[in-house]
């Protein structure tokens, strides 16, 4: 077994199988999420995955492939909140250097096990809590966390320890819940509680032959703990609150605005009217999938 020492107090951490196990605070909400991916880590890999599927799946994704472009490739990246390690895989193919942490033992044992596979060594892989980070502080250039905050006690107060994490002129990518684009989700979850059927889900559709990724899907969107929603003006005020510039939103929050060439620039024009009436139109265009919209801002220097 592989044992870690911290630099600073010479504390001694466990790495079972490979992965370190640096979770600093345990408290009993964060342990049952923990408890709730060890039953169905999210997201699964198809039956029969290679690196090559990898890419293929991140290439039906615009939003990966401009968060690839937009990376340099020799950043050093650490993705908090991986899962199963999917997005942290396809950033390695580049000459980067990235970081998975997840909360998760089940998830980071299926990305590590992926990385073998596929013959990635720039990716590695830790058992920490966002909320409490056991990774340095001030030493990526990107610190990516989508999907995980909203899964948080405190979103509000697990972005501060986020934030830490990127180098000064560092830029830091956010995934959350909205508060707008996920009614779509909830009214569908409603209508579950009443009569046991999901009506127009159409991840459950596209998965009804991979019947374990079905399963997670299901139990992370419908069945998970802990959960709350976010609109982007409450996400500039943590911005604000941390010494991080806000550069945009993605998909923009600007009307009729054309996709970004690269997701770090910042935007032109920030006008809350308009923000708020683009997050209105989000329960059309992202409510299908959940209702994740991604925010970007850059620590200042």
């Amino acid at each position: 077994m592989i044992e870690l020492s911290c630099a600073r107090c010479t504390i001694q951490y466990d790495a079972p199988g490979g992965i370190p196990d640096l979770r600093l605070d345990k408290d009993l909400r964060t342990e049952r999420v923990r408890a709730f991916y060890k039953v169905a880590p999210f997201p699964g890999y198809p039956v029969r995955d290679s690196l090559s599927g990898l890419r293929a799946r991140a290439g039906r994704s615009a939003f990966a492939q401009l968060l690839d472009r937009s990376i340099e490739g020799d950043a050093v990246i650490v993705e908090v909140g991986c899962g199963t390690g999917q997005l942290s895989l396809y950033l390695a193919t580049a000459d980067r250097i990235v970081i998975g942490a997840d909360l998760s033992r089940a998830s980071l044992s299926l990305a590590q096990d992926a990385a073998r596979r596929y013959g990635l060594s720039a990716v590695r892989f830790v058992e920490t809590d966002l909320r409490a980070p056991g990774l340095q502080a001030g030493c990526f250039d990107v610190v990516i966390s989508s999907g995980v905050l909203h899964h948080t006690p405190d979103p509000r107060a697990s972005f501060k320890a986020l934030a830490r994490l990127a180098k000064p002129g560092g830029v830091i990518v956010l995934g959350l819940y909205n508060t707008f684009a996920r009614i779509p989700l909830r009214l569908r979850r409603a209508f579950r509680k009443l009569t046991g059927v999901i009506p127009f889900d159409p991840v459950l559709r596209d998965r009804k032959s991979e019947p374990e990724r079905r399963e997670a899907w299901l139990r992370d969107q419908y069945e998970h703990p802990e959960e709350h929603r976010h609109t982007l003006a409450e996400v500039q005020g943590w911005f604000r609150e941390n010494e991080v510039k806000y550069l945009r939103a993605y998909p923009s929050p600007m009307l009729a605005d054309e996709p970004p060439d690269n997701l770090f620039a910042p935007l032109e024009d920030d006008w809350p009217l308009e923000n708020l009436l683009a997050q209105l139109s989000w329960a059309r265009t992202l409510g299908h999938e959940g209702g994740l919209f991604i925010a970007v801002g850059r620590r200042r220097l």
